[in-house]
């Protein structure tokens, strides 16, 4: 194991999210997807530090944005985070920190604006701006192979 994934050890086995595994094998967040995960894992950090103040705060801007947008296309997505902040925090911080394509969309219409200080969302968005100088180029599909068949 090279760490090229994250994941924890139980037992004597080491477990990863298939959501990162699919993310490695087609890595086709956008730049502005990315900016947008590094943004809610810090969210996340917030949700693990108080979870019952964010997810309140988060509930708060969901209705404002239902007020805002009485119909369209949003809702949907809208009620998607409803049932994500009904189903607790393990599902938030998924759904926060998940490079899967329906976290992805999800994000889109996040009700986490307002949670990271303005100072905070500026350092996370430098340090965002400063790793895509020196990013990983995708892997080609033979080192991907060798990758996959180590892990």
């Amino acid at each position: 194991m090279r760490g090229l994934l994250p994941s924890v050890r139980v037992g004597g086995q080491r477990r990863i999210r298939r959501s990162d595994v699919e993310a490695l094998i087609q890595p086709s967040l956008t730049r502005e997807e990315l900016r947008s995960l590094w943004l809610h894992r810090a969210v996340a950090g917030k949700v693990v530090a108080n979870p019952s103040a964010v997810l309140a705060a988060a509930s708060i801007n969901l209705r404002r944005l239902r007020r805002r947008h009485p119909d369209g296309s949003a809702w949907e997505w809208l009620d998607r985070w409803d049932a994500v902040l009904d189903e607790g925090t393990e599902a938030v911080l998924e759904a926060l920190t998940s490079s899967a394509e329906y976290a992805v969309r999800l994000r889109r219409t996040s009700p986490f604006a307002g949670i990271l200080a303005e100072s905070e969302r500026r350092r996370i968005l430098k340090a965002f701006a400063d790793s895509r100088h020196d990013h990983a180029r995708p892997l080609r599909p033979e080192r991907l192979e060798q990758v996959l068949s180590s892990v």
